[in-house]
């Protein structure tokens, strides 16, 4: 079990962030066998492809020989910042490593999982730095950059939740149905783990939350630096990136409210933003706001303001709009 101790300091010091590498890290793990997630078939038969030409057009299989089941080289996924994080923010991250941080790194993941002679050449390079951020750039933009606004908008649809929670009522409010192995007890986080038993004063430094779609179906912890105390949990809504393609709205709703303001409507099942919406359904942001309004104007809809950010939800009537006739 890994415990995170934490006091009054920590709750308000406590924030979110997104990590683009992770959720790459994540992905090659689950193409690779790595991890215990299991993709969808339509996702594995269409990324399978794109995984053998990165293997044999780049130095991914570099990359992926610094994964083992239950961790990898720190420098290849770098602690994030904040929700504003972008794939160039880490990959620049990666880029700032020191060769000799990179080279102790790579020497004791090689020691538990040792590679091919043609993989350890291409990991005794002197730029072997320059080398890996060149392999992760790629695999982001073939593997996960033409769904990453659907999937960024999933993790932060979860943060505008959970802040809402943590802010409102605590640590037991937010950690509620975080995950089935994350508890609050006794002034503490629990996360009941097979392998490992520590604790980790927080000391008023906070705790690091970061929503994830690939972590899913466990949870993570860092608890050694570079990174911050972190807990790395699955986002709620998973299902929703699963989906090739999102389902019609039904004909009779489409009708009457026409089909992007029924589509705005349906996504509405759990309160919403219009960035988190607009990245959802892939329309503009502008777009989105008109017909927020128009649903809003009609009683479909109310919105309230929580921190930052005001939140769209849908009214009884709007409810009742969404679900099949009998």
């Amino acid at each position: 079990m890994i415990r995170f101790e934490a006091g009054a300091e920590d709750l308000l010091h406590s924030r979110f962030a997104l990590s683009p590498l992770f959720e790459l890290d994540g992905l090659l793990r689950a193409l690779t066998g790595l991890s215990e997630r299991t993709l969808p078939r339509a996702w594995a038969a269409r990324l399978a492809p794109e995984l053998r030409r990165l293997r044999a057009e780049t130095a991914l299989d570099a990359v992926l020989a610094l994964q083992t089941p239950r961790h990898g080289a720190g420098f290849v996924a770098p602690p994030p910042l904040g929700l504003a994080q972008t794939i160039g923010d880490d990959l620049a991250a990666v880029r700032a490593t020191p060769h000799d941080v990179a080279r102790r790194e790579i020497d004791y993941a090689l020691d538990a999982r040792p590679a091919s002679p043609r993989t350890r050449a291409v990991l005794d390079r002197p730029d072997i730095v320059e080398v890996i951020a060149g392999a992760l750039d790629a695999a982001w933009r073939a593997l996960i950059a033409p769904g990453w606004p659907r999937l960024r908008a999933i993790c932060e649809r979860d943060v505008l939740h959970r802040a809402a929670r943590l802010t409102g009522g605590g640590w037991k409010a937010a950690l509620a149905d975080l995950h089935p192995r994350v508890r609050w007890r006794d002034d503490g986080i629990d996360l009941l783990h097979d392998h490992t038993e520590e604790t980790v004063r927080l000391g008023g430094r906070g705790l690091l939350l970061i929503p994830s779609v690939f972590v899913w179906p466990g949870v993570a912890a860092h608890t050694n630096a570079p990174w911050p105390a972190a807990l790395i949990y699955p986002a709620r809504g998973i299902s929703a990136l699963w989906e090739t393609t999102p389902a019609p709205p039904p004909a009779a709703l489409a009708d009457l409210l026409g089909g992007t303001r029924a589509r705005v409507l349906l996504a509405l099942d759990e309160p919403a933003g219009t960035t988190q919406l607009a990245r959802a359904l892939n329309v503009a942001p502008g777009a989105v706001g008109d017909h927020l309004a128009v649903l809003r104007r009609a009683g479909l809809l109310d919105r309230a303001r929580t921190g930052r950010a005001v939140l769209y939800r849908r009214t009884p009537l709007g409810d009742a709009l969404t679900q099949p006739p009998d």
